[in-house]
């Protein structure tokens, strides 16, 4: 007879955490909250010290009774919600439904679902932190008052529908800022001058550095010119070589922003994917009769690169044995804290055991979580193993007054880079560059010159894991604030994604240019970044909630009534397309959606007919030779390719066409995209072509 009821969130982690506590405890889940501010209002009665108003969230009632029925055969209550501030808010919900006095020991949080982590946390339980929970409330409140005053005002001003939130509008606000960089920028030209070198049989390559020891920039032609003249009569000698060794130390282990970042560049997952495999891979896999359902890593959403001294012991044995001993460094890796706003409170992103090798547990996977948890087990692994030590060598060519400079690395003691190397935005790898023995006073022989002509290029727009980053660098938003700030302003129609970066819509922009004439703090960066410390302190237990919404809401409600009385009307006209409706014959008109523009019938809602917008590639279907290849987009908005006459033709591909035909076999040639460049190859055999130079809109 069980003598315990223990309440999660999901029925995985109740699964998980069932098998570990055995036949004397019950283990059921809320589904998330159980009540929340209504819908339907605003819910807070400012009058009365910003007093909450709770309602039992619509279709939890059968959930509820569970609960409720289970509660009464039992003699104690857990709450063993999520360890983080939703989880005690959670856990605060379920005891005042259930009539659980928060001030005893009913509170159970642990970082990892593993059988000795789940019950060594049942050994001791805690009472409810209400500064936890104060600190939740806090920023409900906030976000309630921010949207829910703001957002009927953007409805009789601006356009139906809309929504301004507290983290979401500065989110939109960086993307707009950015896009304006991007249009103001002026181009500025600059030039580089390239030598090929021979030393006997080996070749290599110096750039241009400068006069003597000077180093100069090259910007207009002329310059270059002169130089060009000077080198066809120069002899190229070696003036001076450097080595050197340098070390190259492993990255930290995941916290949730650098999670985000790293599956973006490497698995082309969404930050809301990555936090939803992340969420799955925490909770518990079942790995089959051996080891049955096991959670396979620690809590997703963390701010701190600490990691615990077992996991690290358990990491260098682990090491020392699969690498030997000179792969782990001499004392264990402490990584400092990214900044001061890194709130500890739980452990890095790490597996639960290092000893739990990918390849070994694949087949209880999904392909999804197979790979960000061979992500999440080669990151920490790595972080804990020795540093890398280059070899490089950098060789100063005089050519006449000029002065070239070759460089090369080696990797001569691979150390943490045998298992992980931390990606890059542009996709690019280092690579070893090898320089011929050279010495001083060696003379070159000139194979080539190749002088280029650059320009400037603007800043780039914000991809998922450039945004994430420059969100967590900023103090906006906290780790589990990411992903549903990213997937709302797409929503919202605010933002759109074209080839994998964010660009303002109309209305994005427009929204903004009325929230920075009227609440300019709601979009000052360091304002909400001042106030994420603010719920951190409450957190803490340093700073009272209600003074901290006090003091946000007094002059929030001065400039609310000026903006009621001052802004104006605003009537956006939708653009007019030249398609006309094939189902009611009035003109179609460009809407924009999550994923970019589509058409729509001007006579909404009367007729709610719509198209999407297609890119003719001007390249014949090579299926039916007669249509011709356009590009769509997928109900989730991935770019594809198709042929116009769909249905009669049902050509498909996910590449695009390259407009010719394979020399080998006569099938179509497609474009193949990834992080290091293009490649055109065929869609049927193997023939493939050199790749092209990655450009900035392959990132």
């Amino acid at each position: 007879m069980a003598d315990s009821l223990v309440i999660v969130e999901s029925p995985a982690k109740a699964k998980t955490i069932a098998k570990y506590l055995g036949s004397k405890f019950i283990v059921k889940a809320s589904m998330g909250h159980i009540r929340d501010l209504p819908k339907s209002q605003m819910g807070v009665e400012f009058s009365n010290h910003f007093e909450p108003k709770y309602i039992t969230i619509r279709g939890k009632g059968p959930v509820l009774k569970e609960l409720k029925d289970a509660s009464r055969k039992v003699k104690k209550i857990y709450l063993a919600a999520d360890p983080d501030r939703e989880g005690e808010a959670i856990a605060w919900h379920l005891a005042h439904y259930l009539d659980v006095e928060g001030s005893e020991p009913c509170r159970v949080v642990f970082n990892e679902i593993t059988k000795q982590a789940v019950k060594d946390a049942f050994k001791s339980p805690r009472p409810i932190n209400m500064d936890l929970v104060n600190a939740q409330q806090a920023r409900r409140i906030l976000d309630r008052l921010v949207g829910y005053k703001i957002s009927p005002l953007l409805w009789k001003k601006v356009k139906k529908g809309l929504s301004a939130g507290r983290v979401q509008s500065v989110t939109v606000k960086l993307i707009n800022d950015r896009e304006q960089e991007i249009r103001d920028f002026v181009p500025e030209e600059y030039w580089s001058i390239t030598l090929k070198l021979h030393k006997g049989k080996s070749v290599f390559e110096a750039k241009y550095y400068g006069s003597g020891s000077d180093k100069r920039e090259l910007s207009r032609e002329d310059e270059v010119k002169a130089i060009l003249a000077d080198l066809e009569k120069a002899a190229y000698t070696v003036s001076d070589v450097r080595e050197k060794e340098r070390l190259r130390n492993p990255s930290a282990p995941f916290i949730t922003s650098t999670l985000q970042q790293e599956a973006a560049r490497k698995l082309n997952f969404r930050a809301a994917k990555t936090m939803s495999v992340a969420q799955q891979l925490y909770e518990g896999i079942d790995l089959g009769k051996e080891e049955g359902t096991v959670g396979l890593i620690t809590y997703m959403r963390t701010d701190s690169t600490r990691i615990s001294p077992v996991a690290q012991e358990e990491a260098k044995g682990y090491i020392q044995e699969k690498f030997g001993e000179a792969f782990y460094p001499e004392t264990p890796r402490i990584f400092a804290k990214k900044s001061a706003n890194t709130q500890d409170a739980h452990e890095a992103i790490r597996p639960s055991s290092v000893l739990r090798e990918p390849e070994e547990i694949k087949a209880s996977l999904t392909r999804d979580q197979f790979r960000l948890y061979k992500l999440i087990w080669e990151r920490f692994l790595s972080s804990q193993m020795a540093s890398a030590v280059m070899d490089t060598v950098t060789a100063e060519i005089s050519a006449g007054a000029h002065q070239f400079r070759a460089t090369g690395s080696t990797v001569k003691f691979a150390g943490f880079m045998k298992v992980y190397i931390e990606g890059n935005d542009d996709g690019t790898v280092e690579e070893d560059r090898l320089l011929p023995a050279l010495a001083k006073g060696d003379d070159l022989q000139l194979e080539s010159i190749d002088p280029k002509q650059h320009f400037t290029q603007p800043p780039p727009r914000y991809t998922e894991a450039r945004l994430v980053r420059a969100l967590e660098e900023m103090g906006i938003g906290r780790p589990s604030t990411y992903a549903p700030t990213l997937e709302t302003v797409q929503k919202r129609g605010y933002v759109a994604l074209e080839e994998k970066k964010f660009v303002p819509t109309e209305l994005g922009e427009l929204i903004i240019a009325q929230m920075e004439q009227f609440f300019p703090e709601i979009l000052d960066v360091e304002f909400t970044a001042h106030m994420e410390d603010d719920l951190d302190h409450v957190e803490e237990g340093t700073e009272n909630w209600l003074k901290v919404l006090n003091d946000f809401y007094v002059p929030f409600e001065k400039r609310l009534k000026v903006a009621e009385e001052e802004m104006k009307e605003i009537e956006i006209q939708d653009e007019v397309s030249d398609e006309v409706c094939d189902k009611c014959g009035r003109q179609m008109v460009y809407k924009m959606g999550r994923f970019g523009k589509f058409l729509a019938c001007s006579g909404f809602p009367d007729c709610r007919n719509t198209k999407p917008i297609v890119k003719n590639t001007g390249i014949v279907c090579p299926t039916c030779g007669v249509g011709h290849i356009v590009e769509r987009r997928s109900k989730k908005g991935r770019v594809f390719f198709g042929c116009d006459r769909y249905p009669e033709c049902d050509f498909v591909s996910w590449d695009r066409p390259a407009g010719r035909d394979c020399p080998d076999c006569g099938s179509m040639l497609v474009i193949k995209i990834s992080r290091s460049g293009s490649v055109v190859k065929c869609s049927s055999c193997d023939y493939k072509e050199e790749p092209v130079e990655k450009t900035e809109d392959d990132e």
